[in-house]
């Protein structure tokens, strides 16, 4: 299996390399080379300083789930737990969904907590930013409504209507999910209990665990999110810091545009912004290609005549420069280090 995986995440940063290579052609290497050499330095430190800011308000908001769990977890141990989990993220296929493991795992070695848990906390802490994600990119669609033709624009139109079903959706599956929690459980007892068995039969040194533990780890599992969503004021707390975040992220964007000598409204990355990290979703590690296409795309379909392919694709480097690499330079450290301090298996 880990050589699946590990192959898995091979062909998926072979795929980022290809879409990168078709994104710098497309803005030409040469312009882009020299719109690069040209960015301020003091922005570029702003926009650091931007990802900095990111990372410390999405770790409030899992400092803050932890807490709701019984899981007390100081302020430095949330951060850097976090750039642990996006760098697991950014280095995994499909985004959240592949990193939600590894990041359960290194939760549950520094913060001394149960694995489900931990898998609990990092599940709740990604749907949790995902809502205001949602709901600051259906902000900045009104603003398009208001200010752009939108039917003249096929790509913005895809956008916002893309951003539209996703806010009707989401919270519609959510609800029925919720209502629905205990026939999930019950299936998720059923359905997975004979395929971990049947891993941990041919995993070496890994005793094969029994249907009744299996069974009180998911409910465990479970009953850890329905703690977690009877708390309103640890909910409003995390959205809170989410929302935070993202405004951190949306500030990147917008640095990053200024460090290049190019002036944007900051309403166009409020849109553009939520509706990039969509991308994370493609088979691509931490979404790498896939986000940076879809900015670039929205960016040159918006109304900024100064914004030319080279412009944009530049901008968009120096932001995801930023986002993507400095929690895998923090987070790989922090992997690093839990790696070879660990003994024994999750508990």
């Amino acid at each position: 299996m880990a050589r699946e995986n590990l192959r898995a995440t091979v062909l998926g940063f072979l795929g980022a390399f290809a879409v990168f290579a078709v994104l710098f052609y497309f803005a030409g290497v040469d312009e882009l080379v020299g719109t690069l050499e040209r960015a301020d330095p003091r922005y570029i430190a702003l926009v650091v300083a931007a990802t900095i800011g990111w990372l410390a308000a999405w770790s409030v908001a899992l400092r803050t789930v932890l807490g709701v769990l019984g899981v007390d977890l100081s302020f430095a141990k949330s951060f850097f737990v976090f750039t642990g989990a996006m760098f697991s993220n950014n280095i995994t296929p499909f985004g959240q969904a592949g990193g939600e493991p590894v990041t359960a795992y290194l939760i549950t070695r520094t913060a001394d907590a149960e694995y489900e848990t931990s898998l609990a906390a990092i599940a709740s802490v990604d749907t949790l930013n995902f809502v205001p994600s949602i709901t600051i990119a259906l902000m900045g669609a009104i603003y398009y409504a208001t200010e752009v033709t939108l039917g003249t624009n096929q790509d913005i139109a895809l956008a916002v209507v893309a951003v539209a079903v996703l806010a009707v959706t989401v919270p519609s599956v959510g609800y029925l999910a919720w209502q629905r929690r205990y026939r999930l459980e019950a299936r998720a007892v059923s359905s997975l209990t004979p395929r971990i068995q049947w891993v941990a039969e041919r995993v070496p040194r890994v005793s094969a665990p029994t249907r009744d533990g299996i069974e009180k780890r998911i409910e465990g599992f479970f009953r850890a999110i329905e703690r977690i969503a009877a708390n309103p004021r640890g909910l409003a707390l995390a959205l809170g810091m989410s929302a935070f975040g993202w405004f951190f992220q949306m500030l990147g964007l917008w640095l990053s545009f200024r460090a290049i000598g190019v002036s944007i409204p900051l309403s166009i990355a409020l849109f553009v912004v939520p509706i990039g990290a969509i991308a994370g979703v493609t088979p691509l590690p931490g979404g790498a290609g896939g986000i940076e296409s879809v900015l670039v795309i929205l960016l040159l379909a918006a109304p900024l005549p100064q914004v030319t392919n080279s412009v944009a694709v530049a901008a968009v480097v120096v932001f995801r420069g930023a986002v993507y690499w400095i929690p895998i330079l923090i987070g790989g450290t922090v992997m690093a280090w839990v790696s070879a301090h660990s003994k024994g298996t999750p508990r």
